[in-house]
């Protein structure tokens, strides 16, 4: 059967997530998953008292590289960027990318893509990051179509400024762009509107199907437009809260077999809370699964 047709198929069996029959793409998997990343907000209530124990003990769990967050005015996590580079090149643990704010509702605060955006794309050089993420639109910028479109020519100056200094743009979806505007998806009009070459995507799995969307559909009618992943599992009971890896509905293998449509770069674990121990432990967890994969 042919991916296409079989995928018309799924769509009305399921949400889409049915098994493909295909291994892990190449070259990036190679039929296993080779490396694994973690997305430090999971980690918020331990990181700041103690970051070098933190990645250490997950650096033994198996994680490569970190996605972190918490990044303006010349500052990771409250720390000099001199200082927080110290101890995350120490940890081994890679920093790949970091989530920022677009500064719009906090205009005085330097290093946002509103503020100062220069500073933070040096910061982010000097830490050796690869990507920087806008993590979140905040509902007062995020009303209406036009306010979309308004972000996105942001989207598209601020991947500029990242591109000169040889660093990649993208934005991290949760729910609320899937919810139509005016007969719209506001996802959809990010993606029309924002330069493909400069603009990328970080496909949130939690929140596409938290927002009933199918992430395979998605991935298929704009290949190569996702290099980053948000890899957390969704409970099987109807508060659809967020669990560790493996403990979901969502089949992650389905998932990971369509990382060359992607343009899949980098995923990193996160859950932001109902931990079944803790924060740690819930990383732990999740990163067992996926060996497993």
């Amino acid at each position: 059967m042919k991916r296409r047709d079989f995928l018309q198929k799924s769509a009305l069996t399921s949400a889409g997530l049915l098994a493909t029959g295909s291994l892990f793409s190449q070259p990036f998997f190679e039929g296993k998953i080779k490396q694994f990343g973690f997305q430090v907000y999971t980690v918020r209530d331990v990181i700041k008292k103690d970051m070098a124990g933190t990645l250490k003990t997950l650096k033994k769990a198996g994680y490569d590289y970190a996605e972190f967050f918490d990044f303006a005015d010349g500052k990771l996590l409250g720390m000099p960027i001199k200082e927080a580079k110290a101890i995350i090149d120490a940890s081994k643990i890679k920093l790949k990318s970091i989530h920022v704010p677009t500064g719009t509702q906090a205009h005085t605060t330097p290093g946002t893509m509103v503020n100062n955006w220069q500073k933070a794309v040096d910061d982010a050089a000097e830490l050796g990051a690869e990507y920087l993420v806008c993590a979140y639109l905040d509902s007062a910028e995020r009303q209406t179509i036009d306010q979309y479109k308004k972000v996105s020519e942001l989207f598209n100056r601020s991947a500029e400024i990242c591109k000169k200094s040889g660093i990649k743009f993208a934005y991290h979806n949760h729910a609320f762009e899937f919810k139509e505007i005016d007969g719209q998806i506001p996802y959809d009009v990010l993606l029309k509107e924002t330069d493909a070459d400069l603009v990328k995507m970080e496909l949130d799995m939690y929140w596409v199907r938290f927002a009933d969307q199918n992430p395979i559909k998605i991935i298929q009618k704009d290949r190569g437009r996702f290099p980053l992943w948000h890899v957390k599992d969704m409970s099987m009971d109807d508060d659809r809260k967020m669990k560790e890896v493996g403990a979901g509905r969502i089949d992650w293998k389905q998932l990971f077999a369509y990382d060359k449509d992607a343009g899949l770069e980098y995923f990193f674990v996160e859950q932001d809370g109902n931990w079944a121990e803790n924060s740690v432990q819930s990383l732990v967890t999740s990163i067992k699964h996926l060996k497993k994969i």
